[in-house]
């Protein structure tokens, strides 16, 4: 690491931007949204900052971040499901030409642009198939190809915590290299993928601190998406916590999260999945009060991160104007990992002593360690997305809602006293863009290395951080998988595939109870038709592909 000195104060006023986005993280699961985890660092953002309870993501890891990265809606970006090629445009799995990341905006508004973390809007990268990977390529864009000055992460979408694959670093001027031979996988004994990306990312905020202009920073963690892997000393921490259940834990948060101002107190709980068995009826409870400390240790680790970012921040006289931006990429992940399921074709790793990683939810063994890969599963997913209905993959409350914390003292007024400031209007990953190129003073371009560029879909939303009156202008729409939504003022249509739609008034009823389409079929009828117009333009596909 470079040894520097703050800058001067003569230094542009122009804000620094760090985007921090975590990986299936659910609603509740920190400290200042209603969770008994420890993540002091982003509890001390949201207290200095704003918290908005009602943005979204797009209820998976690569849509959102492809739109979070142009300002468009998934299909727009390249990216309407996964990162396979499914054979259109919309459907490509990876960014198209049409669209212009945040990186190259700001890039060419003066802005050093650097990336730590996940990538995951590349095409794909599977573990056992290092023969296809193509990194830099038409159909494999890497973050150096889309507007990064500097790199380092993975381009797969999951993967071991101590011995992940595809790992690389490298700049625009100079290139790039894979961190460990052809595969760029991790054979250290002491790797932990997070404490990379946060050591990373202080790196690249030191030596960007060298030069007169300011930067922007996309920080975007794996945490806490499986496999269940965290450090021995942070499960420590949380092994026990969990023996009274999910169903408990359930409750606690939905009445921490109507203390803390977060929720409306008339929202009842979500009705408990009918997937998600009763605590009492459920076997090998110090299994699975394990399995969620480990989930729990992961994010602990992760906020760790976070302050230590704060930190070079505040040595170098950047914290205070520094736009921070925290949010996670979907719900919570019910996904279960099987013994014999499709994990264990993919992942086939191996540890830095050479011994095989078991793959599953194996009950036998203890999860954790870099010899497993687990997740926490449904029931405790439910837990993570309380008080909302549904996870990942889905476009209920439960698939979609984030967190969102901004903090920045130069720009946001604060309100520590009460806590800090908390906002109730609905907005979306697709707003991003918008937002940091309004606070850096940067226009959205037209066209980008010769080739026509969409329009952007995103409001700004920095009115709304800076405590002035705002609303948003045009609704919200979803589509992955089949399930849909559209989100406008205080109503929200929804539908799950292959289900039905549904019509809920957001302002009474936000844990989606009480269906109202029956008795507002106009209202209904009206969101049916802007969806079906939203669609056609962004050539959304039928589902199942």
């Amino acid at each position: 690491m470079s040894s520097s000195t703050p800058h001067d104060a003569n230094r542009p006023q122009r804000p620094n931007i760090v985007l921090i986005l975590v990986d299936d993280m659910g609603f509740s699961d920190i400290g200042c949204f209603g969770s008994e985890i420890s993540t002091p660092h982003l509890n001390e953002l949201a207290r200095n900052g704003v918290r908005n309870t009602q943005h979204y993501n797009c209820a998976r890891c690569c849509p959102t971040r492809a739109s979070l990265l142009t300002g468009l809606y998934p299909h727009q970006a390249g990216v309407g499901h996964m990162v396979q090629n499914r054979g259109s445009r919309a459907y490509q799995g990876y960014l198209r030409d049409d669209c212009v990341t945040i990186a190259e905006a700001l890039r060419s508004g003066g802005y050093q642009t650097l990336m730590s973390g996940k990538w995951h809007v590349g095409g794909p990268y599977q573990s056992t198939a290092p023969e296809t990977w193509e990194p830099g390529s038409a159909e494999h864009p890497m973050p150096l190809n889309r507007g990064f000055d500097r790199f380092f992460g993975t381009l797969e979408g999951a993967g071991s915590f101590f011995h992940p694959y595809t790992v690389m670093e490298g700049t625009a001027a100079e290139g790039w290299r894979f961190w460990a031979g052809k595969q760029g996988q991790i054979q250290t004994q002491d790797f932990y993928y997070t404490d990379a990306i946060s050591a990373k990312a202080c790196d690249m905020i030191e030596d960007a601190n060298q030069n007169e202009a300011p930067f922007f920073l996309y920080l975007a963690y794996t945490a806490p998406h499986w496999p269940l892997h965290a450090r021995p000393e942070d499960i420590a921490r949380y092994e026990g916590r969990y023996r009274a259940g999910w169903d408990a834990l359930r409750t606690a948060r939905h009445e921490e999260l109507k203390g803390l101002g977060v929720l409306d107190k008339k929202w009842e709980i979500a009705a408990r999945d009918e997937n998600a068995p009763a605590w009492a009826d459920a076997p090998d409870h110090d299994w699975e009060d394990l399995r969620m400390a480990v989930y729990a240790a992961q994010i602990d680790r992760m906020d760790q991160g976070v302050g230590q970012v704060m930190q070079k921040l505040k040595e170098l006289g950047q914290f205070e104007n520094t736009l921070i931006l925290f949010m996670s990429d979907n719900g919570g992940c019910a996904e279960l990992l099987a013994e014999e399921g499709h994990a264990n074709e993919r992942y086939r790793y191996h540890t830095a002593d050479g011994e095989p990683i078991r793959v599953g939810n194996i009950r036998t063994l203890q999860p954790g360690g870099a010899d497993t890969f687990m997740s926490y599963d449904l029931p405790w997913a439910h837990a993570s997305n309380s008080p909302f209905r549904l996870y990942k993959h889905w476009v209920h409350e439960g698939g979609i809602a984030t967190p969102l914390i901004a903090h920045w003292p130069a720009g946001i007024p604060a309100n520590p006293a009460s806590g800090g400031r908390i906002v109730h209007e609905p907005t979306h990953v697709v707003d991003m863009m918008a937002t940091c190129l309004d606070v850096a003073g940067v226009g959205y371009p037209s066209e980008h290395e010769g080739v026509a560029v969409q329009p952007i879909e995103g409001e700004s939303v920095a009115p709304l951080l800076r405590g002035e009156r705002w609303t948003r202008e045009r609704p919200i729409f979803w589509e992955h998988e089949g399930n849909r939504a559209v989100r406008l003022a205080e109503w929200k249509l929804v539908s799950k595939f292959p289900g039905e739609w549904e019509l809920y008034h957001m302002d009474d009823d936000r844990t989606e109870r009480n269906s109202l389409l029956e008795r507002n079929q106009a209202k209904a009828a009206d969101f049916m038709r802007q969806y079906n117009v939203w669609a056609q333009r962004c050539e959304v596909r039928e589902w199942p592909l």
